[in-house]
């Protein structure tokens, strides 16, 4: 029976582990990425379909639609504050760059509109 009841628990840990998106990137500078053209631009085509990906290229395409979908409830604290980051500089700095992942994550402004006043209360201009 103590084997079962430890046998519950363990199961219990790994689907809410799940319930969380990997923390395996998380020691990404965010900053080098968003100073240097070529990297960005290298995330920029991966997103885009146009490029090669990097693994953690390829885990941000897997979760950017589940993220959009679920305002990143499975973010870490990280990955948020890096998320507003750059969100910021794709608007202030490369406004057609976001225009263009706005149309193909958010074709229908879905996620603009329901993230509008968020984003003005934390000084995003959508």
């Amino acid at each position: 029976m103590k084997v079962f009841i430890v046998a519950i628990f363990a199961l219990i840990a790994v689907v809410a582990a799940q319930d969380k998106y990997t923390t395996k990137y998380d020691g990404v500078d965010v900053d080098e990425i968003l100073k240097s053209d070529r990297l960005f631009n290298n995330y920029y085509k991966c997103l885009m379909d146009q490029g090669r990906c990097t693994p953690d290229g390829n885990e941000l395409k897997r979760v950017l639609p589940d993220a959009l979908k679920t305002d990143c409830t499975k973010c870490s604290e990280k990955q948020k504050a890096a998320t507003e980051k750059v969100i910021n500089y794709l608007i202030d700095k490369r406004p057609k760059q976001w225009a263009t992942l706005q149309e193909k994550y958010d074709p229908d402004n879905v996620y603009v509109n329901r993230y509008r006043n968020d984003a003005a209360k934390a000084g995003i201009k959508l």
